[in-house]
């Protein structure tokens, strides 16, 4: 987390801003990105993608941190065929690390 807070302090982009950057990013390769609540499944779940009806969904626990969430889609990001969509600075640079 710590390398996310230096991060963003570098690119002077909140962290806020950046996740806000990822879910768009998802938007334009067809995935959709939803927080739900996970605590009240009443199983072991984690963040991920899936589909539904045909529709490509990130879904990502909403009570976990900001940067947490950040790590979670920057590396889901990374594995996204993204070189035909343009990407900003700070975002590509976030998903080289992953």
């Amino acid at each position: 987390m710590q390398d996310q807070n230096n991060f963003c302090n570098e690119n002077k982009m909140k962290p806020e801003q950046l996740y806000q950057d990822m879910t768009d990013l998802a938007d334009k390769l067809g995935v959709t990105v939803s927080e739900q609540n996970f605590r009240n499944t009443g199983i072991k779940v984690k963040s991920g993608s899936c589909k539904v009806k045909g529709r490509k969904l990130f879904i990502i626990d909403k009570h976990r941190s900001i940067h947490k969430k950040n790590e979670i889609l920057a590396s889901f990001l990374s594995k996204m065929p993204h070189e035909d969509v343009y990407v900003i600075p700070a975002v590509r640079e976030l998903i080289k690390k992953y």
